[in-house]
């Protein structure tokens, strides 16, 4: 590469290792407290210690290579983070489960990764066993916690406590983490995530999302560190906050009110459905709040109704980003400043934001031409937060990329201003009667109603229209709603031919992991119960 003078000079493209932002805050915060869980502290210092130690163990005594694969089945837990930073330390790569898939699905993503060896935590026996019996890749496991189906992590620690061991040297676009999709349509594809690519979103997350984080902030885990939440406490790390973990495995809201009270919680990453439950929770109503700075809400887009609940409790302290797996959360951000409770001429109803720094947005229609404002399309973007695309697939990469652009597969619209609305996943929309519909606008209007909780509105096959909606609701405790009183109540609200033309009541719906509402969860239980064919 010639410099502004036509001198030679080299090009690197040599990054720093993940796990060194770990190290350094470990260099500037020793003895601060780094992880807590429960009766349980870590500092910087122990967590880097053991990081190290467990790295060692790695490539010393099970021989992980740099690019190597490292499959993750755990809740959370500190040993978990621990190893984390451990794997990218010895130069593999981190590839975590959702740890309430089965085992016959977690044996697929080990299949689908490649990877030689498994953490697994000991309340996961049956997916140790699995993964061994079907996996003739995997070498070896190991236990997170005492289990007798491999070694322990606390037993290697203890016995590597003390060797050094350097991060191993990355380039920009060396793998760290298989991001496996949700797997919406069809089943879960592996997104790569590189160093390069997940230096910039940490440092893109403290930018737009959370600027100005200190040591003394502290940051409470509700959320699966296997995916979005794990990012997010990347950005912890960075800046030396301290994270806090709930000391089970289910969200326990009155549990999570009181550790930001004890800890002075200031971030927390949610969905919108955690985001709900911890303010619909009758301890919200003695929480202290006052700590909280920024409450990150993701994975989906929030419903009005529940966005101005949060509001009106926590004050102007949500922020919202768009962002999928592929972009590791890095497509658009609404900041606490343009969250307004009430409805009024400067309130941006239904926006997800604006492009994040280094992002750009267009929508387009399905010749890749970027659209006018207001007109809807595909929302697509470019940028150092998108993937390095999904592990041998090239079918899948094809589909996804086009002149560039990364397709997201969500439909919505820009304004003139450049905020844009999401109007749904392009696989939610169903034509009616030659008509497109957007099911997200359909539920906004039938959350309005008093004795509604929740809704997912499908398209459902129609011998006259092609296809038709279905409402499948839940009532609010002690509320009551029937067919004919949800269907007159959208009279005038929507047009005839978005109207549902059934609507189904459920105690609850099915959510993933992750807490989000899933169509693809809804059609399989609609089928169950012999409601669709």
């Amino acid at each position: 590469m010639s410099g502004p003078l036509g001198a030679q000079r080299p090009f690197s493209t040599r990054v720093m290792n993940l796990a060194t932002l770990l190290t350094q805050s470990a260099r500037r915060l020793p003895e601060e407290t780094a992880l807590v869980m429960g009766d349980r502290r870590w500092s910087w210092r122990e967590l880097e210690a053991r990081a190290e130690a467990l790295a060692c163990a790695l490539q010393e005594r099970f021989g992980l290579r740099k690019g190597e694969r490292v499959m993750v089945q755990s809740q959370n837990s500190m040993e978990m983070f621990q190893a984390m930073f451990a794997v990218w330390r010895a130069g593999g790569i981190w590839v975590p489960a959702n740890f309430r898939q089965t085992p016959e699905e977690v044996v697929y993503l080990t299949q689908a990764s490649g990877a030689r060896l498994l953490l697994c935590d000991a309340a996961f026996p049956a997916h140790a066993a699995a993964c061994r019996a079907e996996c003739p890749e995997l070498a070896h496991v190991i236990a997170l916690g005492a289990a007798d189906f491999g070694p322990s992590v606390g037993d290697l620690t203890q016995e590597y406590l003390g060797r050094s061991f350097p991060a191993l040297a990355v380039d920009r676009d060396d793998p760290c983490w298989f991001f496996f999709t949700s797997g919406t349509t069809g089943r879960p594809k592996a997104s790569i995530l590189t160093h390069g690519q997940m230096a910039f979103v940490t440092t893109n997350h403290l930018a737009d999302l959370m600027p100005g984080l200190t040591p003394e902030d502290a940051s409470l885990v509700v959320a699966p560190l296997s995916h979005g939440a794990g990012v997010h406490q990347l950005t912890q790390v960075a800046r030396g906050v301290k994270t806090i973990l709930l000391s089970g495995e289910k969200l326990d809201p009155a549990e999570a009110w009181d550790l930001v009270r004890e800890w002075r919680v200031s971030t927390l990453f949610t969905v919108p459905t955690i985001l709900k439950l911890l303010v619909e929770h009758p301890a919200a109503a003695q929480a202290e709040t006052e700590s909280l700075r920024y409450v990150i809400y993701a994975g989906s887009p929030m419903y009005r109704v529940d966005q101005q609940k949060a509001l009106r409790l926590l004050g102007p302290k949500i922020v919202q980003y768009f962002g999928l797996g592929e972009c590791t959360g890095a497509i658009t951000v609404l900041p606490a400043h343009l969250h307004e409770a009430e409805d009024g001429p400067t309130a941006r109803i239904g926006t997800c934001g604006y492009a994040r720094t280094g992002i750009e947005v267009q929508i387009q229609n399905a010749a890749g031409e970027e659209l006018p404002p207001g007109e809807t399309g595909e929302i697509c973007v470019i940028g150092p937060a998108v993937f390095a695309g999904y592990y041998e697939n090239p079918e899948a990469n094809a589909k996804s990329f086009r002149q560039g652009w990364f397709r997201t597969g969500d439909l919505g619209h820009m304004d003139a201003e450049g905020f844009i609305y999401i109007t749904g996943r392009e696989s939610d929309m169903y034509i009616s009667g030659g008509s497109n519909v957007y099911p997200r606008e359909i539920e906004e209007k039938i959350l309005a109603h008093p004795a509604i909780a929740e809704v997912a509105v499908l398209g459902m096959p129609d011998p006259l229209w092609g296809e038709v909606g279905w409402a499948v609701c839940v009532a609010k405790p002690g509320a009551r709603a029937d067919e004919a009183e949800l269907a007159a109540y959208l009279e005038g609200k929507v047009s005839r031919y978005k109207s549902p033309k059934r609507f189904i009541f459920w105690e609850a719906l099915p959510k993933s992991a992750y807490g989000k509402i899933t169509k693809k969860m809804i059609r399989e239980e609609l089928q169950k119960r012999g409601l669709a064919g």
